[in-house]
């Protein structure tokens, strides 16, 4: 998501070919968040098989690609870089920022009444523990493990991190689709299962790998079988009586979601595009365009039942625009909202408080020292 959360470096020079594929798997989240924190998914379910559902089923499915994604781009740039005090601050700041202000804002609207229990909950960067489905939280977490995850994989030559990798493969891919066995893990082992794979891909690169024809190829593939596995999975469900149209993408540990993943990430990181100032810039609101519309469930509520009543434009011939077009909106206005952060907040802040108060502390240590 920002520089920290995908690991790279804030290079104004650097090439664009992630950058933009940062904004489109944000785009895919938000279209995700679209269908699933709406109430659409009982409308849909209730006619599985009508042109209009099909259509969100199929635009809907690649949420916990998404993450995944995120997660490999963090491997692959953090398995070399360090984090720093700084940088951890930014983003627990920048989270801190958002809950707090959305909330005050939504007491101060009426869409929900100020109470001390509910405003200390909003002042804690997690809304639960890395057990439960809060992304924010739980990368918080992980990215704490990233100094000591980095160790182990420096004191792993090429074919024991490999090792490890296919042992995790089997353990939560290959368990995790058999249906009579019960996978339980959290979303902090599970990042480090991912993280591994885009670290291994950075420090071990394979030939094939670069192969543009080829990734291209297994990329359409995977995306296709991704799209068809839907399609299947409804029309089983709809003649048993189940609801599984997300059955092998649903979790981010399922193996077409996993293998798909990697290769939406070979792909991008295989195009060839310079440094384009308008879509770095855009990128670095990233995580904060899903710090804003994914905020709490006041949030989703608002944005999704309220303003912009998905439930009520299913019931109309204008779902696929109102689809299209509130996803693009959804994510231009937290875009611009959060460029706004960066250039009256956060830089401001960080200039003036916060890189002096650091600075001030790295003397004291050195002095002590």
């Amino acid at each position: 998501m920002k520089d920290i959360v995908v690991g790279v470096k804030n290079d104004k020079k650097r090439e664009s070919n992630i950058e933009l594929y940062r904004i489109v798997l944000m785009i895919l989240i938000i279209v995700h968040h679209y269908v699933v924190n709406s109430g659409l998914l009982e409308l849909m379910y209730d006619n599985p098989l009508t042109i209009k559902s099909v259509f969100l089923f199929l635009i809907g499915a690649w949420g916990k690609i998404g993450i995944n994604c995120f997660l490999l781009i963090t491997g692959y740039f953090m398995c070399k870089s360090k984090i720093t005090v700084k940088k951890f601050l930014k983003l627990i700041l920048e989270v801190e920022f958002y809950k707090i202000m959305i909330y005050l804002l939504f007491t101060f609207i009426g869409v929900v009444p100020f109470e001390i229990k509910s405003f200390m909950k909003a002042m804690l960067p997690a809304n639960s523990m890395p057990i439960s489905y809060d992304f924010t939280g739980s990368y918080l977490l992980f990215y704490l493990f990233i100094p000591y995850i980095n160790k182990l994989i420096d004191n792993l030559d090429k074919k024991e991190h490999g090792r490890l990798i296919l042992l995790m493969f089997f353990v939560y891919s290959v368990f995790g689709n058999v249906p009579k066995i019960n996978v339980v893990m959290n979303y902090i082992t599970l990042y480090i299962y991912i993280y591994l794979i885009g670290a291994y891909i950075r420090l071990y690169p394979i030939k094939w790998f670069s192969d543009k024809k080829v990734i291209n190829l297994i990329t359409l593939s995977l995306v296709v079988l991704c799209m068809c596995s839907v399609i299947c999975c409804l029309y089983i469900g709809e003649r048993t009586n189940k609801q599984i149209a997300f059955y092998f993408v649903v979790d981010s540990n399922k193996i077409l979601a996993v293998l798909t993943s990697i290769s939406l990430f070979l792909f991008f990181k295989n195009l060839n595009i310079r440094y384009n100032r308008f879509i770095n810039t855009i990128a670095t609101s990233i995580f904060g365009v899903l710090l804003i519309h994914a905020n709490s469930d006041a949030m989703r509520t608002f944005l999704w039942k309220t303003v912009l009543n998905n439930v009520g434009a299913y019931n109309t011939n204008y779902i696929y625009i109102h689809a299209i077009l509130s996803v693009l909106a959804v994510f231009l206005i937290c875009t611009i909202i959060d460029q706004i952060r960066i250039k009256f907040i956060e830089k401001t802040f960080f200039e003036k408080v916060v890189d002096k108060l650091l600075d001030k502390i790295n003397k004291v240590e050195k002095n002590n020292n």
